[in-house]
């Protein structure tokens, strides 16, 4: 026992000067990194971002509740005001599950939107990309967007919006003019209804060549209503959620798509003759490498893009124009001008001299986006870090341009809860401001959001030509909203009643 023991003694005392380096070691890297860390530290300490103010609320879902808390168009919310007020017009939060640093300030919007796919690109929450499509231009970034997006901008040529657009727009406003012809009781028409139904038969038509009042184009109307209060909800993907629904509404929209794609090709191969180009769904299949699904997509997002902002501005402006008879006198006066014009001419469609000579129309339009707030804010992505007004903004932040906070601020502009298309007007005609964006969103993501402009002078002219300016009586709706309307315009949904048609009167 005593020799076992000695020999492990003597091997013991054989390693221990290892034992002792190895321990050393250890101590010296420890003690070292210790340091390292220490130093590091005070390095990262001196270095820390200057963040924006704010708070970031509850744990993954931080202020979003908050933040989308309804409340009316022209207003920016109580949330905005009180974060305004308590951080200033940039300020960092935690929305959509994401860092994010939120922005009323004029210049740090015009700013990210001057530095798109330098510093920022487009980043819309998943949900958006899941019902829209992955190639569609609202989620896209880089080539791709640029790709989809030249083609849709090439489809829509100066030429085209002359040739086709244009007597397009007015074709479809007379068919609205004649359904609201009088028939043996009054009835009263939905201005929010109209304005959408008018804009999806036209983007219908443009898109895919599909005509008005015909059984194919109501049923993807009314598929396209399910598809879109999907859009705007939660993305809970059970039966019986809208969600759901519009996921099941979109695969019947793009199962119309197809179907028109392969009787096209079926009868291009037959006939052997060249694709038709009336229409974006010809002129994708034949000026473009776009596979299948890419053109399903992005028919579907132009669809989306077209017919959301558009109808909306169209029924806003009404809106606000029923609270300002002196707008309304002023604007038929400028369109009955261009009508005496036309008759004088001897010609009795618009052109697109008569659109450029709408100013005062511009001026109305461009009160309606600023006041009415079509697009709201705008989904952003930090790609760089970014120094601002002396706020650090790391890359991989997100950034909320809020639009409407810079529309309805009393420091760029007066009164601005009040609607007064005449802030725009000057002796050349109608101005923008550097800090107003008031279709901002629409050269920042898909070309059709930027159509109100292009679509409501020609259908409010032709109004005015048919109708010979008088204007329909409007009734309003009973509503349970809040009752916030800004000033000089009612409160509640608006309605158009339509009259028996008078002696010498040619419409109502």
């Amino acid at each position: 026992m005593a020799a076992i023991m000695a020999s492990i003694t003597s091997e013991l005392l054989f390693f221990l000067p290892f034992i002792l380096l190895a321990l050393l070691t250890f101590y010296t890297s420890a003690v070292a990194k210790c340091h390292g860390l220490h130093r590091w530290s005070g390095r990262t300490k001196k270095r820390r971002p200057n963040l924006p103010p704010g708070a970031v609320g509850w744990p993954f879902i931080g202020e979003t509740f908050g933040y989308l808390r309804a409340h009316p168009a022209t207003s920016i919310g109580q949330f905005m005001d009180q974060h305004i007020c308590r951080y200033g017009k940039i300020y960092r939060s935690s929305l959509f599950g994401d860092r994010t640093v939120v922005s009323a300030d004029a210049g740090l919007n015009r700013y990210v939107l001057q530095n798109e796919g330098r510093l920022f690109e487009c980043s819309y929450p998943r949900s958006i990309g899941g019902i829209l499509g992955k190639w569609s231009m609202l989620v896209l970034v880089g080539d791709p967007h640029r790709e989809m997006r030249s083609i849709s901008l090439n489809f829509l040529s100066s030429v085209r919006l002359r040739a086709v657009l244009l007597p397009e727009v007015e074709r479809h406003t007379l068919l609205v003019l004649r359904d609201w012809l009088p028939s043996s009781s009054s009835a009263v028409f939905s201005a929010q209804h109209e304005a959408k139904k008018f804009t999806f038969n036209l983007m219908a038509k443009n898109i895919m060549s599909m005509d008005p009042g015909e059984e194919e184009t109501e049923r993807l109307r009314l598929e396209y209503i399910t598809f879109m209060k999907g859009v705007v909800s939660a993305p809970l993907n059970f039966p019986g959620t809208a969600y759901w629904k519009a996921l099941k509404s979109r695969a019947t929209i793009l199962g119309v798509i197809e179907r028109k794609m392969e009787e096209r090709l079926e009868k291009m191969n037959k006939e052997a003759s060249s694709m038709e180009e009336d229409d974006l769904l010809g002129w994708a299949m034949k000026q473009s490498n776009l596979s299948k699904e890419q053109i399903l997509d992005l028919l579907l997002s132009l669809l989306f893009a077209g017919h959301e902002t558009s109808s909306m501005a169209l029924a806003l402006a009404i809106f606000f124009l029923e609270g300002c008879p002196k707008a309304v006198e002023e604007l038929r006066e400028e369109h009955l001008e261009i009508a005496r014009r036309q008759k004088l001419r001897g010609e009795c469609k618009l052109s697109w001299e008569d659109y450029k000579e709408m100013v005062f129309t511009q001026c109305v339009i461009n009160e309606t986006l600023r006041l009415g707030n079509v697009v709201r804010f705008l989904h952003r992505k930090v790609i760089r870090d970014v120094h601002y007004n002396g706020y650090d903004i790391p890359s991989g932040w997100k950034i909320l341009p809020v639009l409407a906070a810079v529309h309805l601020d009393s420091s760029l502009y007066e009164d601005p809860s009040s609607f007064n298309p005449w802030r725009w007007a000057t002796r050349l005609g109608w101005r923008r401001t550097a800090t107003s964006c008031p279709t901002a969103a629409a050269r920042g993501s898909a070309p059709g959001r930027s159509s109100p402009s292009s679509r409501w002078p020609s259908s409010c002219t032709t109004w005015c030509s048919t109708s010979g300016g008088s204007s329909p009586s409007r009734t309003r709706r009973s509503s349970t909203r809040s009752s916030t309307s800004p000033r000089g315009c009612p409160s509640g949904s608006i309605g158009l009643r339509r009259r028996r048609k008078e002696k010498g009167s040619k419409a109502f």
